[in-house]
């Protein structure tokens, strides 16, 4: 799923109305299979009957069914996470997302969708674009969630076959040399449309430490200033085993920038400056419109309220920023903001 699709269908998820009846938002490990959920799938389906009214008994069970329904008629080829969000009765609704990442198993039953784990997961592997590079050909991989979401191949045309034909060793040297320097310009150019069109911000160079090391001298500073990492791979290795491989590099630079956005937070708070902290003032800045990122402890544990706080921010389009492992932030409670404006009494 491309990143813009996978915003909206957040967005519209966090825009959902309440109904009549409970809708279940289901998210499931695939790791080792739909068979390896479906024990977790069973306990939690019935733990949560127990707290179904008489009434809608007879809706739970039908949305349950489709949940079950859909595991088992449908093949699952390289996805590691699914979510299923499911609900009968007057406002019926069923919708189902496939990752190539993992997801820990959780089912919530409330009356709206339940959406913080996919605002962790796109914060966690949100996307990057990743260069494979070859002496004859280049890949561009752009990545999100850990799918290949575009793919641009570019190849040099074959010289070698005019070495005593046309051409001297020497001549043939020489000319190679050029068309590979005319060769990088051309994958630095494609690469800055790919960059600039995706709006992305991560750049991760693959390959042998010498084409990575001379694709990364040509880029231009702006670009240069975009590239997390060089990451060694055999030059034959599949595209997925070069994602897999970039993952890791990918999410050890993204929890930097969630620490970095925690010291930013802190700077704010030390100097009477554009933030808040704890739960009720983050929460009053949401409902007011005042925020600018929302900063949220991935070991934040008020369900309730945490799925408010994401639900405003994503309303508002505001960024929402997920932390592990902050002792900073959890000193704050959890939770704080950054603001776009202060109110007339903090001036004061």
């Amino acid at each position: 799923m491309e990143h813009k699709d996978l915003q909206e269908c957040i967005r519209s998820l966090a825009m959902m109305d309440e109904t009549d009846s409970f809708l279940i938002s289901c998210y499931l490990s695939l790791e080792k299979g739909a068979a390896g959920c479906r024990d977790f799938l069973r306990e939690r389906e019935l733990l949560l009957e127990k707290n179904v009214p008489d009434g809608l008994r007879n809706n739970f069970s039908k949305t349950m069914g489709k949940v079950h329904s859909f595991l088992s008629e449908k093949s699952f080829h390289g996805v590691k996470g699914l979510t299923i969000f499911s609900r009968e009765g007057s406002v019926p609704f069923f919708l189902t997302l496939e990752f190539h990442v993992p997801l820990p198993n959780q089912i919530v039953m409330d009356l709206t969708p339940h959406i913080y784990p996919l605002i962790e997961l796109m914060d966690t592997y949100h996307r990057y674009v990743v260069v494979i590079s070859t002496e004859e050909r280049a890949r561009i991989l752009e990545v999100h969630t850990g799918s290949i979401t575009e793919s641009l191949w570019m190849e040099r045309s074959d010289l070698r076959k005019r070495v005593g034909r046309e051409w001297t060793k020497e001549h043939y040297q020489n000319h190679r040399e050029d068309r590979g320097g005319k060769f990088i310009k051309e994958k630095i150019r494609i690469l800055e449309r790919v960059m600039s069109a995706g709006g992305h911000t991560h750049l991760i160079l693959a390959g042998s430490p010498q084409r990575t090391s001379r694709l990364n001298k040509a880029l231009p500073k702006r670009l240069a200033d975009r590239l997390v990492d060089t990451v060694v791979i055999d030059e034959r290795a599949e595209a997925g085993s070069v994602v897999e491989a970039t993952l890791a590099t990918f999410i050890e630079q993204e929890q930097k920038e969630s620490l970095a956005a925690v010291e930013m937070l802190q700077r704010e708070i030390n100097t009477n400056g554009l933030a808040v902290v704890g739960s009720e003032a983050t929460l009053e800045a949401l409902k007011r419109g005042q925020a600018d990122m929302l900063i949220l402890a991935k070991e934040f544990y008020e369900g309730e309220l945490k799925e408010e706080l994401v639900k405003l921010a994503v309303r508002s389009g505001i960024k929402i920023e997920t932390v592990s492992g902050s002792h900073i932030l959890n000193q704050y409670g959890g939770v704080g903001c950054l603001l776009r404006y202060l109110l007339p009494e903090h001036y004061t």
